[in-house]
């Protein structure tokens, strides 16, 4: 009788563990490939898919002239990146596309984000200097998301989501970045990401 109750604290221990381990595993809601694309950050340097390439990274669409969603969509992710300093989450990146580009120049969206005074500036990639037609094709082609030029004003229609990227450009997932921003469920999958790519 013993040994049938050794084995079966055995069985129910092992349960226990691989639950555990399978809770912590990413499941991933999306499959959209991000296209090939070479843009200019907010320090003046190259940053391109495929200098991403390996590093998981949290994507947005923003501007610097916003007047309504774009302050707070970026407070917000200033927040996640909290949530990932405390979850110890190091190897990230936090890329945001102007869909303003004529008017978002390096030198502005450097003034743009120093602002919101993020932990770690290192980590953030405000990208411009492209056609805003192009940019609503990206938008578009690359994470389903809507940009678009208002004619009537000088604000830029688009989507306030985050999206998730994996090591290979795949979009993995997309999480609202204006209201209730699930900020630790963010940081979650992207440590398991990570972790899961190791």
């Amino acid at each position: 009788m013993t040994k049938y109750k050794k084995m079966f604290t055995l069985i129910v221990l092992s349960a226990i563990i691989l639950s555990g381990c399978n809770s912590s595993k990413f499941k991933a809601d999306t499959d959209w490939e991000v296209e090939s694309f070479s843009h200019e950050s907010q320090r003046g340097e190259e940053v391109s898919l495929e200098s991403l390439n390996g590093t998981v990274w949290l994507a947005t669409f923003i501007f610097t002239n916003c007047d309504t969603v774009c302050p707070p969509m970026t407070m917000n992710m200033t927040q996640v990146q909290d949530e990932l300093i405390k979850a110890e989450v190091e190897d990230y990146k936090i890329v945001a596309f102007s869909v303003d580009p004529e008017v978002d120049t390096p030198e502005i969206m450097a003034e743009y984000l120093a602002k919101f005074n993020p932990s770690d500036e290192s980590k953030w990639e405000l990208l411009s200097g492209y056609d805003p037609e192009y940019m609503e094709q990206f938008a578009r082609d690359s994470f389903k998301s809507l940009v678009k030029m208002d004619p009537t004003s000088d604000q830029v229609l688009h989507g306030t989501s985050y999206f998730l990227v994996d090591q290979d450009g795949i979009v993995v997932k997309s999480y609202n970045g204006y209201q209730d921003v699930p900020k630790e469920e963010i940081a979650t999958d992207m440590k398991a990401l990570i972790e899961q790519g190791k």
